[in-house]
Formats: structure tokens, C-alpha cells, sequence
């Protein structure tokens, strides 16, 4: 039976951006705090990373640095997903090549297509690595589910292992069609603990970049067994992330490291600063949880 890429809490990072590009000394230190915190997993240049409004060059030293920071204390997952299938598989190519334990490949967006082109997509992808394939079903963000029944035919192709997956309500089936060596991810961050339930391995988390103990935690307890103290720890993060998706995500979670004092820099155009009403919402809950005073 295959082995998940990792158990418990990988954390989607944020790209910390100057005016110049990135600042590969601010994510160095971002890397060593999530190490350092139990982080279960790195991704790098997902969505949290503003992979869309990287160039090439950028998205693959990025990709590149994290591989060589973390240095195999913990996975690196590398998005290289695109709505170009010829595009996905360069970047794909290009993860392999400098050592990325596996890659995270969205379902095509805009353009979109059928489930057999999501079938063809992605198979194209698997054949040309080696490494494994985490696919990324994010319906709100792509406008395009891939079904449970072609997640079933992915599955059966060799490298093909897992899925980040958004729609809590065709988990279930994906479990029962592909079976204990196939897994499965939360993409939610709310719904950490009905994925577990279900028989999801973690969680690939926003709120891991600010929380990354208590995120890891939620998951260890339950699979553990300590089902009460996982339950607590999802109750007792809801509040706070209702206001990090309280406008879209990253703004949130960027604003709210920034006001920790860990200097991410803003979002890149077209995200833009959140309003000062929902500002004031995100300090609130940062305050109850104790991340700022």
C-alpha cells in the first residue's frame, strides 16, 4: 500500500514579497519557524503562495530555495499547476529536478474542460515524473469539480497518490471508491475535523502559517484517538477562521501576519489591502486567540 506523502499538517506558505521580488531571507526564516513548530509538510507556490502572479523564474526559485532550506527535515510539496497542460508539466519537470518530494496539481481553471480532459490533464502530468501527484480539487476557485469517480480512475495511475480536496461533500465517496491507499487532505481549515472523520490524513492549511502547533495538533490527537481534544482544538479556531477568509484568501492571513510583526509584505495586484472594517474583525479574533495584544 502506498504511504502518505505526510500525516497531519502541511502548511500552504505564504511568499514573503518586497518591491523587488521576493525576500528569500523572510521565507527562510518563515521555513525555520514552521520546521521548528511541527509543521508536517511544506507547500510552496500554491494558492497561499501567490503562484499566479509568479513568473516562471520566480515560481522556480522559490521552489528551488525551499527544497534547499528545509533540506528533507520535512516534505516539500511544489505547486505547478496550470490551466496550460504544457505549462504544468515544465514546472513539474523542473520540482523533480531539484528535489521536490511531490508536486500539487490544480484542476484547470478559466479554460476549463470535461472529466475526461481533467483525466488526460493530469495523466500527461503523472507520465512525465516520477515523483508523486497531489491533485488540488478547489471548485470555488477553478469553477470545475473533478468527480469522485474520475478521482477513482487518477488514482490508478502509479504516482497519482493524493488529493487537496475543497468539497467536503464527495469525500466520502473518493474514500470509498479508492481505498486506504489513496489520500485524501482537507483544503478547509474549518473542516479539518469532518474530513478526519471521514478518513482524510490531514490538512493542507492556511492557518498553519500563524498556528502551525495547534494545527498539526488537531490532526495528531485525532488519529491518536483523542478525538475530544482535536474537537476542541477545531471549535477553538473557528472564530479565527472566519477572519482570515473574510476576504479572499491570502489578504488575510498576509495582514494578519504582518500585524504579528512577521513582515510578509502585501499581496500582489489584483489582491489589494483588506477594508478597515474587516481589519478591525481580523485584530479581534488575532487578539482572543493571544497571536497579537
Amino acid at each position: 500500500m502506498r504511504k502518505p506523502i505526510f500525516v497531519g499538517s502541511g502548511v500552504a506558505i505564504v511568499t514573503p514579497f518586497t518591491d523587488d521580488g521576493i525576500d528569500f531571507n523572510k521565507l527562510e526564516e518563515l521555513i525555520e519557524f514552521q520546521i521548528s513548530e511541527g509543521s508536517d509538510a511544506l507547500i510552496i507556490c500554491g494558492t497561499t503562495g501567490e503562484a499566479s502572479t509568479m513568473p516562471d523564474d520566480e515560481h522556480k526559485a522559490a521552489i528551488k530555495f525551499a527544497v534547499e532550506k528545509v533540506n528533507k527535515r520535512i516534505p516539500v510539496i511544489a505547486g505547478t499547476g496550470s490551466n496550460d497542460t504544457r505549462h504544468a508539466v515544465e514546472l513539474s519537470k523542473y520540482a523533480e529536478e531539484v528535489g521536490a518530494d511531490a508536486i500539487l496539481s490544480v484542476t484547470p481553471y478559466y479554460n476549463k474542460t470535461t472529466q475526461k480532459g481533467l483525466f488526460e490533464h493530469f495523466k500527461v502530468i503523472a507520465n512525465s515524473i516520477k515523483i508523486p501527484i497531489v491533485l488540488y480539487n478547489v471548485p470555488s476557485r477553478t469553477n470545475l469539480n473533478i468527480n469522485p469517480e474520475t478521482v477513482k480512475a487518477l488514482s490508478e495511475i502509479d504516482n497519482i497518490v493524493a488529493i487537496k480536496e475543497c468539497n467536503l461533500s464527495q469525500v466520502g465517496d473518493i474514500i470509498n471508491l479508492c481505498g486506504e491507499g489513496f489520500t485524501v487532505y482537507s483544503g478547509d481549515d474549518n473542516m479539518v475535523l469532518p474530513f478526519l472523520s471521514l478518513g482524510g490524513k490531514g490538512v493542507i492549511s492556511v492557518m498553519a502559517n500563524i498556528i502551525p502547533k495547534d494545527t498539526h495538533d488537531m490532526v495528531i490527537k485525532f488519529l491518536d484517538g483523542d478525538i475530544e481534544g482535536s474537537r476542541k482544538l477545531q471549535l477553538q479556531t473557528l472564530d479565527l477562521i472566519k477572519a482570515l477568509f473574510i476576504e479572499v484568501s491570502p489578504v488575510p492571513i498576509k495582514s494578519a501576519m504582518n500585524l504579528m510583526g512577521l513582515n510578509v509584505g502585501n499581496c500582489r495586484m489584483p489582491l489589494v489591502d483588506m477594508s478597515e472594517k474587516n481589519l478591525e474583525i481580523l485584530k479581534k479574533e488575532l487578539q482572543n486567540y493571544g497571536l497579537i495584544k
